[in-house]
């Protein structure tokens, strides 16, 4: 293999897709399902919470909506309770994102690989994996995969490894900034669609408005241009 020099450009070899928010709209069931166990706590949620919901595990929320509450119920049972509501929530209203799957097959038909990089747990993984077509991607991580979760790196290494490639041939697609630094400290390129948080351009780093802007070009660039 030739050996590639500061005036060869780099080639995109894959694109790792986040899945809440950016594949699909389940946003507002997480958020849903938060305020829901949050109100049973006696808890009114507000902009302060917001970075400790959006992008982030189960656990992780559960373990925010826990200190805030005092509650005297177990963390564990908090973490059932909150990922069963998402996942049936999930299960009877998923539905893709405007430009998802064209995207996905797009990307698939240049010969391109595809990974789902999530933060949700795995049985929530699988029902959207179903509900967009598993041959849409070659690997798949949920929370619980790697050492560690988002906003750390952990999930987009795991994924470039498994397809045998390195960070600088990927672009990652992500809504929120959570997922766009775990993206971003791997050594992705990164497509932002932001879903509730303003994002701002950075150097490889588009911000756009759906996945309906994002196509082949724009993905090339952003790792040709790096």
């Amino acid at each position: 293999m030739p050996t590639r020099t500061a005036a060869t450009p780099r080639t995109l070899q894959a694109v790792l897709f986040d899945m809440d928010g950016t594949l699909v709209d389940t946003e507002d069931l997480w958020r849903h399902a938060v305020e829901r166990e949050a109100d049973l706590l006696g808890l009114m949620l507000g902009p302060e919470d917001q970075s400790d919901i959006l992008g982030r595990p189960v656990e992780h929320t559960a373990a925010h909506l826990h200190r805030r509450s005092g509650t005297a119920r177990s963390l564990a049972s908090l973490v059932t309770a909150l990922d069963r509501r998402f996942a049936a929530l999930v299960e009877d209203q998923v539905v893709p994102l405007p430009g998802a799957l064209e995207l996905l097959d797009a990307v698939q038909a240049a010969g391109i690989r595809t990974a789902l990089v999530s933060a949700s747990p795995r049985n929530v993984v699988d029902i959207v994996l179903e509900a967009l077509g598993r041959r849409r991607f070659s690997v798949s991580f949920a929370a619980g995969e790697t050492p560690a979760t988002k906003p750390a790196p952990d999930p987009y290494l795991a994924a470039v490894a498994a397809l045998g490639l390195s960070a600088d041939s990927c672009v990652a697609v992500e809504d929120t900034p959570v997922g766009i630094a775990s993206a971003e400290a791997a050594g992705c390129a990164v497509v932002a669609v932001p879903s509730a948080v303003t994002i701002t351009p950075a150097p490889a780093r588009a911000v756009v408005g759906s996945l309906l802007d994002v196509d082949l070009p724009l993905l090339h660039a952003l790792v040709a241009n790096r």
